[in-house]
């Protein structure tokens, strides 16, 4: 567990939150580069692979903390896992919530926490650690494997047993209607849907185990030649297995497929033993602090990100918010398209900055 294995672990973080802050805050949706969307339903986008590789490299790190984590009881254990979930998913719920408040007939009031909603990015993060974390400590990495290919199993019997595989006749929507109600749910793809659904956790909670058991893989066999051909040989198996399946149960990231979990794991497995060359083995460091400064603060950058772009929509220059303001007079000269993407690189960079003066201070937010 050297400095250099964090290096790695930290750039590809760093990686994935500097493309979910691009992806996340195009100046105009509508004038978004193709890659920067995800796939409307079936299919796959550069864009789709982020998500997912964030819980990969979630079970990276806990590849280094679980084992210490579990040396010191179960008590100790439960107490450690159970206060990081919670706290990770009440931020992603608060800051569905935020502002809290809003203006109704000239008073401030609260916004109504009955139409806030529940689940989201953060959330399925907290679920998928704990979930994947109580697996791995009492059923070890043999057991993980089991559940994992049971649980890929299992989701496709479901969504092929209780609905279809379209958005509006699939079990993740009825399940969560069941659960938490029409007004709790996402609104964003025209009618109400979560793409980060509870029963679409599930498959999810199976990128982390990969990312863990990547992790400890390295962690016993070193970085060396051997290691790289065998991760990126598992890759490309799974690859294969992804693409096949795809045939029968499609790949598509706002359900979470298990062919969808397959493909990312795959490409995870292929792009984090280049990193290890690059950066371990032929020791090219010259390049990777700026993704250090995002791996380093990760999750508070990205809170930091989503509150800041919620600000900007709050905040109004005549009759349009200061988001849409910035775009049309700053941005937009350089044309719809080319215009969209420099705000999302500008934003990301300022969330950059203050991510590099807090590195410069050691200033380090952990969960």
């Amino acid at each position: 567990m050297d400095n250099q294995r964090y290096l790695s672990l930290d750039v590809l973080r760093g990686l994935t939150v500097t493309l979910m802050i691009v992806v996340n805050t195009p100046g105009n949706g509508a004038t978004t580069f193709a890659p920067l969307h995800h796939a409307m339903w079936h299919g796959f986008t550069p864009t789709d692979w982020v998500f997912p590789t964030f819980m990969f490299v979630v079970g990276n790190a806990m590849s280094f903390s679980l084992v210490k984590y579990g040396a010191n009881g179960n008590s100790a254990f439960f107490r450690k896992v159970f206060k990081r979930a919670a706290i990770i998913f009440l931020l992603g719920f608060l800051m569905y919530w935020f502002p809290f408040v809003h203006e109704q007939d000239g008073q401030i009031v609260f916004n109504s926490i009955g139409e806030t909603r529940i689940l989201g990015v953060l959330q399925r993060i907290a679920l998928g650690y704990l979930f994947a974390s109580l697996i791995l400590h009492f059923w070890k990495e043999k057991g993980a494997l089991l559940f994992s290919a049971f649980a890929l199993l299992a989701y496709w019997f479901l969504l092929f047993a209780y609905g279809d595989y379209s958005l509006p006749g699939n079990a993740v929507l009825k399940l969560d209607l069941a659960l938490f109600g029409d007004k709790h749910l996402y609104h964003g793809e025209g009618i109400s849907f979560d793409p980060e659904g509870f029963l679409s956790t599930l498959p999810a909670i199976v990128n982390v185990i990969v990312g863990y058991i990547a992790g400890r893989f390295i962690q016993q066999k070193g970085n060396s030649y051997e290691t790289i051909s065998k991760l990126m040989i598992a890759g490309v198996l799974l690859l294969f297995v992804a693409i096949s399946w795809n045939m029968v149960f499609p790949i598509n990231k706002k359900l979470w497929t298990s062919s969808f979990v397959l493909y990312t794991v795959g490409l995870d497995l292929l792009i984090l033993p280049i990193l290890i060359y690059i950066i371990d083995i032929k020791n090219e460091k010259r390049w990777t602090y700026f993704f250090e400064v995002f791996g380093k603060n990760t999750l508070f950058i990205y809170v930091l990100s989503e509150i800041g772009v919620i600000f900007l929509y709050i905040i109004s220059i005549g009759d349009q918010t200061l988001y849409s303001w910035l775009y049309q007079n700053v941005f937009h000269h350089a044309g719809d398209y080319v215009g969209s993407l420099l705000f999302a690189i500008t934003w990301m960079l300022l969330c950059w900055s203050i991510g590099y003066w807090m590195d410069k201070k050691r200033i380090y937010v952990k969960v």
